[in-house]
């Protein structure tokens, strides 16, 4: 089923929209585009944001072409659009994924390609996103799942930029039920993604398995877990500085030589930091283990230095360490 048929009498009220208290302090740059899935956290976003900043919302939709449902998903974020008055931009992507990459991932990427691109074409300055704080919670438990490091643990940034483009998370305070329950007390008709029920998504397990779990023992864990992840992104921020100032000191570029008189684990906070700032690349927990045992042999010139990370290799030149294709 694609969208909720219950009737909605009258118009939604946005002083009793639970979006509207997290966007009172934003002070984004204007114009700005709504991400629009359709769905009931995309929604309440949306109307929050048209009444915020009348006449400077405009809603971006993703057609993924991922689930028959698609289309009719794209048809009803038309329609509500056009009954709000607000320009909707369509984005149809490849969202399939390659070999070794998740699902999720690669809709992922292609799902901020196409927002910020159709962003800056129509003007726009900044994205707002409908995440909430079950999908932090989420985000995290995933992280931890997979044994990430403090920027995984960090989970997802209140704000950041992708592909040239300001994006906004401002609905990370807000659970998903007193969203769900203002929709359904409104009745506003919104898109029910049939995947969101599927467990063979690890995300989904979370969702449906472990939260109402965690809500019984924890009742606080939205509160406490986002705690958490803000102090891993305050502990990785100051990792961060301290791996650009060591860079910098090194000309920008790691040198042999310099990073040997480092401790290791210093080492290895430069080398992720270069890799990703620089490179957009990251190393997994073998790979660094691998570059850090020949960082600390390489005492000749003969020494050859080449480790695949991601889609290029770093290699030793001369006495510096580059990241070549």
């Amino acid at each position: 089923m694609a969208a909720s048929r219950t009737p909605r009498p009258n118009p939604p009220d946005p002083a009793g929209n639970p979006a509207a208290h997290a966007l009172a302090g934003l002070q984004p740059p204007l114009p700005l585009a709504v991400a629009y899935s359709g769905g009931a956290d995309s929604t309440v976003l949306l109307l929050a944001a048209a009444a915020r900043w009348p006449g400077q919302v405009q809603a971006i939709h993703v057609h993924h072409g991922l689930q028959p449902a698609a289309d009719a998903f794209e048809d009803h974020c038309r329609r509500t659009c056009a009954a709000l008055g607000i320009v909707l931009h369509v984005c149809r992507v490849e969202a399939r994924n390659a070999p070794g990459e998740s699902p999720e991932d690669a809709a992922r990427q292609a799902r901020y390609r196409a927002l910020a691109g159709a962003a800056r074409d129509a003007g726009l300055k900044a994205v707002l996103l409908g995440q909430h704080a079950d999908d932090q919670v989420e985000t995290l438990l995933l992280a931890l799942s997979r044994g990430a490091g403090l920027p995984g643990l960090a989970a997802m940034p209140a704000a950041f930029e992708r592909e040239g483009m300001r994006f906004l998370r401002p609905l990370l305070g807000l659970g998903a039920r007193a969203i769900r329950d203002w929709i359904a007390q409104q009745g506003i008709a919104v898109v029910e993604d049939p995947s969101n029920a599927d467990t063979g998504f690890t995300r989904n397990r979370i969702r449906h398995l472990l939260l109402p779990g965690l809500q019984q023992c924890f009742p606080q864990y939205r509160e406490t877990f986002a705690r958490s992840a803000r102090h891993a992104a305050q502990a990785q921020e100051l990792l961060d500085c301290v791996a650009a100032e060591d860079l910098a000191g090194m000309g920008g570029e790691p040198a042999i030589a310099a990073l040997q008189q480092l401790p290791r684990a210093r080492q290895a906070n430069l080398l992720r930091h270069w890799l990703r700032a620089a490179h957009g690349a990251g190393a997994s927990a073998a790979q660094l283990e691998e570059l850090l045992d020949q960082v600390a042999d390489c005492r000749t010139r003969g020494h050859r230095i080449r480790i695949r990370v991601g889609n290029a290799f770093v290699e030793r030149s001369g006495e510096r360490l580059r990241y070549t294709a």
